[in-house]
């Protein structure tokens, strides 16, 4: 495995790939959450990973989707995902739970961490939703760090929420379930105000990860961390005009015009590069910045490390600067 950490120490990309596996096993959690458990076709191990990873899942029907390990990181022999049936997405979750049955072969990709938990003596865990996934690992890290730690769980009624019930038992009062049929809950003042001994990792729809990022928008980078389902809005790029790509060591650049990706102008000159979500939300298509501005439009960055400017995602990213050069 090779693992490359930047100098926020955030996030860890795995570059080998867990290839062909079985759905060992299925079960419903929720009547709309299929819970998987999957194995390596061949029986061998597979890839490590820590908490916060997820994994690429790729279907038969030519999509692409991703979705946290939820299990041990220690059971090397097997990964688990929990998936919610989206009757309004791309149909990556109706494949899911409609088609793939026990015994099923699929492909994976990854797993890759841009949610890693970075050491602390307390945290504050904030899920909405399918967003309890990557949680579920963390607290047990945390609580094999010694650390204290608080989980508040958010959904639209109990029969929703994934693992509750079994959170409750197990942890009773650090767990906080709070359904909307019971009223809007104040997140910030959960939160509560700064502390350096405390740090909050968040992982829901949009709603929630604005009302965090807003609670926490003066704290110390780093110390309140998101994992997003979908990229923000950030509007309207910076520039409206083509620019050029340089790739580093090749001699050649590219033209990127308006409206075209990077990652699809890199692809139609013959450069490889892979790509999995095309949104900026799963880190597949990472790629190092060493010269020019680029205009981040990813859902995984910082603002420390969007202030860095040394790698962007060319599936949404693009350029302030008339060049970019960047290393494949």
């Amino acid at each position: 495995m090779t693992v490359r950490e930047d100098a926020m120490d955030r996030r860890v990309v795995n570059d080998d790939a867990a290839g062909a596996v079985i759905i060992e096993a299925t079960r419903m959690v929720t009547d709309r959450v299929v819970h998987l458990t999957l194995r390596r076709a061949d029986g061998e191990r597979l890839p490590d990973w820590t908490p916060g990873s997820h994994i690429d899942l790729v279907l038969a029907d030519g999509t692409t989707r991703q979705y946290s390990l939820l299990g041990d990181p220690r059971d090397a022999y097997h990964y688990e995902i929990a998936v919610l049936r989206e009757p309004g997405g791309r149909g990556g979750s109706r494949f899911v739970h409609d088609v793939l049955k026990a015994g099923d072969a699929v492909d994976v990709g990854g797993p890759r961490n841009n949610f890693r938990l970075a050491p602390s003596p307390r945290y504050r865990f904030i899920a909405g939703g399918i967003g309890i996934t990557p949680m579920l690992p963390m607290l047990r890290a945390a609580a094999e760090m010694g650390a204290e730690w608080e989980l508040l769980y958010l959904g639209r009624s109990l029969t929703s929420m994934p693992f509750a019930d079994d959170l409750r038992d197990e942890h009773g009062e650090r767990v906080r379930v709070h359904t909307s049929e019971n009223g809007r809950l104040d997140v910030a003042a959960w939160i509560g105000a700064f502390d350096p001994g405390v740090k909050v990792y968040t992982c829901g729809p949009v709603s929630l990860i604005d009302a965090v990022v807003e609670a926490t928008a003066a704290w110390r980078p780093g110390w309140s961390r998101v994992e997003r389902f979908e990229a923000s809005d950030l509007g309207d790029a910076a520039r409206t005009t083509a620019f050029e790509v340089e790739v580093d060591g090749t001699g050649r650049s590219i033209t990127v015009e308006p409206g075209v990706a990077v990652a699809t102008a890199l692809r139609e000159a013959g450069f490889d590069l892979l790509t999995s979500c095309s949104r900026g939300v799963c880190g597949t298509c990472e790629t190092d910045v060493v010269g020019g501005d680029p205009d981040h439009r990813d859902a995984i960055l910082d603002d420390a490390e969007r202030a860095a400017g040394n790698c962007f995602f060319p599936c949404v990213s693009r350029s302030k600067s008339d060049r970019l050069v960047i290393a494949l």
